[in-house]
């Protein structure tokens, strides 16, 4: 396969013209492009970061696409599931255009093979960042017994404190790269998106998000509890929450990533009724 197969744009509208029923048909196994290209679409190309992102697909003879990649700096590269030989293709494309980018992310086999094939290619050394598994929600549970508080939907007036929080979740995410925190809270106060466990007082005690529905998908993220609070359920609680909310908004699929490497987090998503979908592999491969 020629590298020259994949195509590669800049042009959302002309991505989501050829990829967007490809996408669509495994919502669950493509929920991030898909709130990826949501939200440029709603929030314009450069919400991510200064830098025009760059997107492509694979496409077979007839037009049947095939795999799919989104690239938003200053964030990774994020692939779809793809053969070896079409991964091994899509890094000689990229090679050749001199393209850079820091993280590729893509489930667990795709990701290996792209980043052999990119470190044949480039020469550079690439090693693994984190280890995530994709949940989707079956019956839900909910903790039981519930923590004293009670779930609130964030609005205006929560702005600094999601700002604050959501720096301090990417801080302890690792994530040094990361966008702006008040265009990220403005988009999600405009929809209701973030969700707070509050104490009787009123007092602010853990956060969880949800992605805008698209293709029958919402994604939970980010969930986060201040570390002097954690370990009194809040975070169970308020996941729940959003979780049942997502539900009766009619959501087909609720969906959500964690860490391998934090048993804690994985083992309360599935008392809440998520089952593993798929594993991911994020991989660091230098600019």
């Amino acid at each position: 396969m020629h590298p020259e197969s994949w195509q590669l744009t800049d042009d959302l509208d002309d991505f989501l013209a050829r990829a967007g029923g490809f996408l669509r048909s495994r919502p669950a196994a493509h929920t991030v492009p898909l709130t990826v290209t949501d939200t440029l679409r709603r929030h314009g190309l450069h919400y991510y970061g200064r830098d025009a992102p760059l997107f492509g697909t694979l496409a077979a003879a007839d037009g049947t696409v095939l795999a799919a990649l989104t690239h938003t700096p200053p964030h990774g590269l994020y692939l779809t599931p793809v053969t070896p030989q079409r991964a091994e293709a899509l890094a000689g494309r990229l090679a050749i255009l001199g393209h850079r980018f820091t993280e590729v992310t893509a489930e667990e086999d795709a990701a290996a093979a792209f980043v052999a094939a990119w470190t044949r290619r480039t020469g550079r050394e690439a090693t693994v960042r984190r280890r995530q598994r994709l949940y989707r929600l079956g019956e839900l549970t909910a903790p039981e017994p519930a923590p004293a508080g009670r779930p609130r939907v964030a609005g205006p007036a929560d702005r600094a404190l999601l700002v604050r929080w959501f720096g301090e979740f990417a801080e302890a995410m690792g994530e040094t790269t990361g966008r702006d925190a008040e265009p990220w809270a403005d988009a999600r106060i405009s929809y209701g998106g973030i969700t707070l466990w509050e104490a009787a007082d009123g007092t602010p005690l853990a956060m969880a998000g949800a992605t805008k529905e698209i293709a029958g998908q919402v994604r939970v993220a980010p969930v986060y509890t201040p570390a002097a609070l954690r370990g009194r359920g809040y975070a169970g609680a308020v996941t729940a929450e959003v979780s049942r909310a997502a539900r009766a908004a009619g959501a087909d699929e609720v969906l959500l990533f964690t860490d391998l490497a934090n048993p804690t987090s994985n083992g309360l998503y599935q008392r809440l009724g998520y089952a593993g979908v798929a594993d991911f592999t994020v991989w660091e491969c230098g600019a």
